[in-house]
């Protein structure tokens, strides 16, 4: 396996399998059964992912899907695999994103988050990601730093997997 990372709350990139993944590991001051809710009631999800989810049930097969706001596109997914309060699978339009639980001492969770996608957006993600965990975490960071992080990513993932797309249009 071969992972590119800097920093722990940074992204780890893996191209081991047949499309790159990107991981992130988060210790969340929440217990899984909280963190469970922060990854799938749509409400408490409209505080950190980057866009709508509604789901027709939190099991294998139910379909999902995601409109953006301000008009953007709606994609479509399927939950993969569901394992209360420990495991979340589901596909986003063409990708595969993963969210492992864990409890940790204390009554905190361990997050692993991992999107499988094509490696021109690997970076594009991986900024994106890192921003939206970060508000999942309670943290906030600045206006700019998406755009801090996607230069990074781009430096560090082009030698790997190539030239990278930057954000989609209209963002």
């Amino acid at each position: 396996m071969n992972d590119h990372s800097s920093t722990p709350a940074e992204a780890v990139l893996s191209t081991s399998g047949a499309r790159p993944v990107i991981r992130f590991e988060r210790i969340l001051a929440r217990p899984p059964e909280e963190v469970w809710r922060a990854i799938t009631d749509r409400e408490e999800l409209k505080a950190w992912f980057p866009c709508d989810v509604i789901a027709d049930a939190w099991e294998p097969g139910a379909g999902i899907s995601f409109p953006f706001p301000g008009g953007g596109p709606t994609l479509t997914g399927k939950v993969l695999e569901a394992d209360e309060p420990r495991l979340l699978a589901y596909t986003w339009g063409d990708e595969t994103l993963r969210f492992t639980l864990t409890p940790e001492p204390g009554g905190r969770t361990r997050l692993v988050f991992t999107d499988e996608l094509d490696p021109a957006i690997a970076a594009r993600n991986a900024a994106g990601w890192q921003v939206c965990l970060a508000r999942l975490a309670g943290e906030t960071s600045a206006a700019h730093a998406w755009k801090e992080f996607f230069d990074r990513y781009t430096a560090t993932f082009e030698p790997v997997i190539g030239p990278q797309e930057g954000p989609p249009v209209g963002h």
